[in-house]
C-alpha cells in the first residue's frame, strides 16, 4: 500500500476525532507547527527512523518537544512510531491540512510574480480566482520569480492560470511555429 494512502487514512482518522471532540482548529494549528518543525529540520525523520533509537526514546523525544500539544496529536505520533511509519508524518499532516481546507472551502495556492505582492493584491487575486476553482477563498503563498517578466502565474493544486508575460510570449511562439508548419 502506498505511503500516501496510509497517510490519508491516519489523517482521516485524526480529522474525524477532531470533529467528534470539536477540536479541529486546535489540531490544525498544532499540525501546522509540527509541519514547520519537520520542514526546517530535515534530520528529524532520519533520527526517528534510526534503528538504534528505541521506540520509547522516540516517543519521549516527541513528548518533550511537543509538550503543549493535544493528546490526539501526541497519540497519533505515538501510533505512527509504534508501527514504524515515521516517514509518513509529513504526508499525514499535509493530508489533514487538505481535509481542513476542503471543510472550510479554502485551497492552498502559489502565486508567482516579479515582485512581492501586497496584502491587498493577494486578497484581490484570492477573490478573483477562488470561485474559478470552486472555493470560497485561496490561501496564497507569494513566490518571487523574475523569469516571468511581468504579470502573475497562479498554481492551485494541479491547475495553472498563467497571465505572465513569459507565458504569453511562449503561447505566441507556439502559435507562430504551428502556423508556419501548416
Amino acid at each position: 500500500m502506498s505511503q500516501t494512502i496510509v497517510a490519508r487514512r491516519y489523517a482521516n482518522a485524526l480529522f474525524q476525532l477532531g470533529q467528534e471532540k470539536s477540536k479541529l482548529d486546535q489540531l490544525e494549528t498544532e499540525l501546522r507547527t509540527l509541519s514547520d518543525v519537520f520542514q526546517s529540520n530535515q534530520k528529524l525523520i532520519t533520527f526517528l527512523k534510526h534503528p538504534r533509537v528505541t521506540v520509547e526514546q522516540k516517543k519521549q523525544m516527541m513528548n518533550d518537544a511537543f509538550k503543549g500539544f493535544s493528546a490526539e496529536v501526541i497519540n497519533t505520533l505515538h501510533i505512527l512510531l509504534d508501527r514504524h511509519r515515521e516517514e509518513i508524518i509529513p504526508d499525514m499532516i499535509a493530508e489533514f491540512i487538505t481535509l481542513m481546507n476542503d471543510a472550510k472551502g479554502i485551497a492552498d495556492a502559489e502565486v508567482y510574480s516579479v515582485r512581492e505582492l501586497s496584502d491587498a493584491e493577494l486578497q484581490r487575486i484570492s477573490e478573483t480566482f477562488a470561485p474559478k476553482v470552486g472555493k470560497r477563498s485561496l490561501n496564497l503563498k507569494n513566490v518571487v520569480d523574475p523569469t516571468i517578466l511581468g504579470g502573475i502565474r497562479l498554481r492551485v493544486g494541479n491547475r495553472i492560470f498563467d497571465g505572465s508575460v513569459s507565458g504569453k510570449l511562449r503561447r505566441m511562439e507556439r502559435n507562430l511555429v504551428s502556423a508556419n508548419n501548416r
